[in-house]
């Protein structure tokens, strides 16, 4: 049985660490590491549950705008982090990399893109896929070949597939950017279309299949324009630049010595004891 690929969303781990635990955990230099250390706790999690063949980790680039920020002004406008939070998401991909796995990370693509650009490569060459994610938009990376890993409360995840999300938004995986621009989306602050709920967005794309068919009908010919560009807002971008992503070994030495740099010695003697396991 071949294994997966595992993909996962950088920043949606960091954040949630960041706000979980303590931010007294500090590194070399009196910096935060409480990121950075709930990140590793989540990244060794979902390798060794998942035993995959390589793991590419997706990031945003929160100092350089994308095309979707440009094209609505008001997509994730207000959010502010923390400064010791954005040190840590600098210095994450360094990890990664030094644990023999794969970041990307490029200015004009956020960590969903790197997402969906490596579900759909990964699917091409005939491989399956994992995606974790706290992010409900990966929904729509859902099929036959891939299921999301959506972190609930107590530390469980749930998996998630085209089933999960019929049985939970009323639509098929590949409706969910439709779904998305008629509902909206307000932690993207994204409008969405008028007086459109969850259900109703639902029923809509149940009755004409697709965002466009309702808009060819007539149906919301005021805003017609604007929910393209909320579509498209959605819509993770399969074409984000991807490196190559071939088998992987783990090197937990490599990631233990750069843990030991940043005077984090609980963690590095973490990663040096299963670069001890011959089997890890």
């Amino acid at each position: 049985m071949s294994r997966p690929l595992l993909v996962i969303d950088g920043d949606s781990f960091a954040h949630r660490s960041y706000h979980a635990l303590p931010k007294t955990i500090r590194r070399r230099g009196g910096k935060g590491a409480g990121a950075i250390v709930g990140f590793v706790n989540f990244l060794l999690r979902l390798y060794f549950d998942e035993q995959p063949r390589a793991v590419l980790v997706g990031w945003d680039t929160l100092d350089a705008p994308t095309y979707r920020h440009e094209a609505l002004p008001l997509y994730q406008s207000g959010r502010d982090f923390d400064a010791e939070l954005l040190d840590q998401l600098e210095i994450l991909p360094q990890f990664v990399t030094a644990c023999g796995f794969t970041a990307a990370k490029a200015a004009g693509f956020e960590a969903d893109d790197f997402l969906a650009a490596a579900v759909a490569q990964e699917e091409r060459r005939g491989g399956s896929a994992i995606v974790a994610s706290g992010d409900r938009d990966a929904f729509q990376l859902a099929s036959a070949k891939t299921v999301i890993l959506q972190p609930v409360r107590a530390g469980q995840m749930v998996r998630i597939g085209p089933a999960e999300v019929r049985g939970r938004y009323g639509v098929e995986p590949r409706q969910v950017p439709d779904f998305i621009a008629l509902r909206g989306d307000s932690s993207d602050r994204i409008p969405g279309a008028k007086g459109v709920g969850p259900k109703s967005a639902a029923a809509l794309l149940q009755r004409y299949g697709s965002l466009e068919a309702a808009l060819v009908t007539g149906r919301f010919s005021e805003q017609a324009e604007e929910l393209r560009l909320y579509r498209r807002i959605a819509t993770m971008n399969a074409d984000a630049p991807l490196p190559p992503l071939a088998d992987q070994i783990a090197d937990w030495s490599a990631a233990a010595a750069l843990a030991r740099s940043w005077e984090l010695g609980k963690l590095a003697e973490r990663l040096a004891a299963l670069a001890r396991e011959p089997t890890r």
